[in-house]
């Protein structure tokens, strides 16, 4: 009786131990699944939205910014270009662009699974966004890869024909800003692999359309009268409209590249106010000291800064990171349109490098310094919140430059049967040769 007894205590220490043994063997039985993708109908109204307040930055933004920045004679034409821009840039993004940006091939470039949106329906999610359909994706990427082709030609503006610019700007949006958007944005991307941060667009748009419009600038020369006549703006009021257009239309360009409508947004969207807001002080406090008084123009460029600056950095840093961003911007910027300018001579008609350029490396490398991983996520911290080396990074990010895509079409476009200028005369950017 006794034996029976121990015996049957024994049966459940047994019976315990097999199932322990059966639940080690099979830990995957035991870990809930992943919960399948789902469309969230918040978060694809804001990305919807987003689109929109994007494509606002350029049609009519962009176009009346840089309108009331050239000569009379030329407005028209800057806003054909610009108008023509968006409708031939669209098309070549929706036929091949994203596909080479935004699809599985190699470090530097995707694949073609995704040519004319091929194997997208109206359910099919977007692999980057798994709340959102991916034709919004699409239209979301789209209107960034626009607005940064037109940006370009604020460069060589006043000299460049019209059929030159829409050839170049085709070509370039394939050779050179599919690359670059699939190397920081792309699944496996170079940059992106590295580790570098970039939230909405500091080298993709800014310093990449930037290092265009100087290239271009330098390659077709100087605006024929650059010192005899008059360049200033014809109708500031425009740039003025134009520009509020752009800081309303940024929270879709910056919060919009959260691409959730959530805290992460709003983080970015408060971000981009702020540092917009301080650079348009600081821009404007430094021309008062340098010149007297401050000016609308400088205003409004003061605000392009500090939404250039942010840009890389807006989902990453703390409000303190984004004010000190955009009073940096302001005083940078207004050095890089004056004195860095008129120490290398160049002519950047309506100074593309020294506020997008200068503006977007400043912004990438004070993301390495501001970022904290309690608001980017985990991973994403800088030289204050304990990660040094994301500074480093940060530092390659901003000094790699993709001159090597530029060069195939800058001098195959601009240099022979394309080039702007013919007979060492300027010709205007509506095909019109300039006074000589």
């Amino acid at each position: 009786m006794r034996n029976f007894a121990a015996g049957a205590a024994a049966v459940p220490f047994f019976a315990a131990q097999a199932l322990a043994q059966a639940a080690a063997e099979s830990p995957a039985a035991a870990a809930p699944a992943a919960p399948a993708p789902t469309l969230s109908a918040g978060d694809t109204a804001w990305m919807l939205t987003s689109s929109v307040l994007v494509l606002m930055m350029l049609v009519p933004g962009l176009a009346l910014l840089y309108a009331g920045m050239v000569r009379k004679k030329n407005v028209l034409a800057v806003l054909m270009q610009s108008f023509f821009g968006a409708g031939i840039l669209s098309v070549i993004w929706i036929v091949v662009g994203y596909s080479l940006a935004f699809t599985e091939g190699n470090a530097f470039f995707g694949g073609f699974s995704r040519v004319m949106l091929s194997g997208i329906t109206p359910d099919t999610l977007a692999p980057a966004a798994s709340t959102i359909p991916e034709t919004v994706f699409v239209m979301f990427q789209l209107t960034f890869a626009i607005i940064t082709g037109v940006i370009i030609l604020g460069g060589p503006a006043d000299r460049m024909k019209f059929s030159s610019a829409m050839i170049f700007l085709s070509a370039w949006v394939v050779l050179v800003y599919a690359p670059i958007a699939h190397m920081v944005w792309g699944p496996g991307g170079y940059l992106a692999a590295a580790g570098t941060l970039d939230f909405a667009g500091g080298t993709v748009v800014h310093i990449n359309s930037a290092i265009a419009a100087l290239v271009a600038s330098i390659m077709i020369g100087k605006r024929h009268g650059l010192k005899s006549e008059q360049m200033a703006p014809h109708n500031v009021a425009m740039t003025m409209i134009g520009g509020s257009l752009l800081w309303v239309g940024w929270f879709g360009f910056n919060a919009g590249s959260a691409l959730t409508a959530g805290g992460s947004a709003g983080y970015a969207m408060i971000n981009t106010h702020l540092a917009t807001a301080a650079a348009v002080v600081s821009w404007s406090v430094a021309e008062w000291v340098v010149r007297g008084k401050p000016s609308l123009l400088g205003a409004v460029s003061g605000a392009i800064a500090g939404l250039v600056a942010i840009t890389p950095a807006c989902g990453f840093v703390p409000v303190s990171g984004a004010f000190i961003i955009g009073l940096a911007a302001g005083i940078v910027c207004f050095w890089g349109v004056t004195g860095f300018k008129r120490f290398f001579g160049y002519d950047d008609a309506l100074d593309v490098w020294g506020v997008h350029g200068l503006g977007g490396i400043l912004g990438a490398l004070l993301t390495g310094v501001f970022a904290t991983a309690a608001i980017g996520g985990a991973g994403k911290s800088g030289v204050l919140d304990g990660n040094p080396g994301q500074m480093i990074l940060q530092l390659q990010f901003s000094k790699y430059r993709p001159e090597i895509f530029h060069c195939i079409d800058m001098r195959s476009l601009l240099q022979r049967s394309f080039c702007a200028r013919t007979n060492s005369k300027a010709i205007s950017l509506a095909g019109n040769r300039l006074p000589s």
